[in-house]
């Protein structure tokens, strides 16, 4: 029985020393210095030259110019 604990608490402590190196790795190589950044990222509209109406208002508009 005493064998058994000593086996499940030693485990416990390289499990928890996993983790630890991992959350230690994970903030040295910045991995939580922006959190907001890729949630707002998505909202961001950077398709909009690629909208239809949008070229053609910009090609009569020249066509304006140009008459």
């Amino acid at each position: 029985m005493t064998g058994n604990l000593l086996f499940l608490f030693g485990l416990t402590l390289v499990f928890v020393g996993f983790a630890a190196v991992g959350v230690l790795w994970a903030i040295k190589t910045g991995q939580f210095d922006d959190l907001e950044g890729p949630a707002q990222r998505i909202l961001m509209d950077d398709d909009d030259p690629m909208i239809p109406f949008q070229r053609l208002k910009s090609d009569d508009e020249t066509n304006k110019i140009r008459q």
